[in-house]
């Protein structure tokens, strides 16, 4: 039988689960409170008015994550972006902040056929930060001035969306950009989903971008099938492929890839894990091969 000086001895510890739901809250709001201090004193640049007359920071997502694809090193990266409304400024107008790959940035390729979504390993140089001022023009058109790694550039995009009845949406998007580096491009992209039930959807996205440098189409597209389970889980299947007109090897890349989405530590967390096979071929002189991928993703919104 335990003494009572052995019971006072032996404090009872909180939950570890507990420990960590309070860490990952802390971060969340110190994350929040930072990213609400850099919108005040940009907005404090264009007048008195206070930021709560109408500021918000919006859109608001941090992720890291691992990425290994057979035959390359395993690679870390760490992503966030947010979405600033500036009271002083212009009704329609924002800040946007982030860091992500600066060329799927500036070509404003949709966040599906990222080279992350695709695990695609990425140096160093291949993610940097970004930031700049937009503005909505109208429901349909924005326009935006930035700089990613100190190099200015600026972006012109269209959107319009149709609906099929309650179960079919298509959408185009259309976005010009210019940079010292390319001069003037355009990446054009179009969507179709299919909604089969309330928890089971298809979608096919393809997108294709051109420069006034290259002169050549890349393009990538995804198909894939989406079944949802509720609270945020999802299990999808997608087929992807990608290549660059000109190239004489037909599609650079194709491969299959599912992937299993979850919330975690009482919803704080979003965990993404990505299991992969793609078959690549870089130029002619290569034989294409098979290489098995692996990635794991945390996303926390902010």
């Amino acid at each position: 039988m335990r003494s009572a000086d052995e019971d006072r001895a032996a404090p009872v510890l909180p939950p570890l689960d507990v420990d960590v739901d309070v860490a990952i809250e802390s971060t969340r709001a110190t994350v929040r409170s930072t990213a609400e201090w850099l919108a005040r004193g940009v907005d404090s640049w264009f007048g008195d008015r206070p930021f709560e007359e109408g500021g918000a920071v919006t859109n608001g997502r941090a992720s890291i994550g691992l990425s290994k694809r057979e035959g390359d090193e395993a690679k870390l990266s760490l992503r966030f972006n947010a979405r600033f409304r500036l009271p002083n400024l212009e009704r329609r107008a924002y800040l946007f902040v982030g860091r992500d790959n600066p060329r799927d940035v500036v070509t404003d390729k949709p966040g599906a056929l990222s080279n992350q979504n695709r695990l695609l390993p990425e140096t160093r140089e291949e993610r940097a930060f970004f930031a700049g001022l937009g503005g909505d023009l109208s429901d349909a058109i924005d326009l935006r001035v930035g700089f990613r790694s100190a190099k200015p550039y600026a972006q012109a995009r269209y959107r319009y969306g149709w609906e099929f009845g309650d179960r079919q949406l298509v959408e185009f998007r259309q976005t010009l950009f210019w940079t010292i580096q390319d001069s003037f491009g355009s990446t054009t992209a179009l969507s179709w989903e299919r909604a089969f039930a309330a928890d089971l959807a298809a979608r096919w996205l393809t997108s294709a971008t051109i420069t006034r440098d290259t002169r050549k189409f890349a393009w990538a597209s995804v198909l894939g099938g989406y079944q949802s389970y509720g609270n945020r889980r999802q299990l999808s299947l997608e087929a992807l492929i990608s290549g660059e007109e000109g190239t004489g090897v037909g599609p650079s890349e194709y491969g299959v890839q599912t992937r299993w989405t979850q919330p975690v530590v009482e919803n704080r967390l979003i965990a993404e894990l990505l299991v992969g096979q793609f078959w690549p071929r870089p130029d002619r002189l290569a034989p294409r091969r098979s290489v098995g991928a692996l990635g794991l993703n945390l996303k926390m919104e902010f």
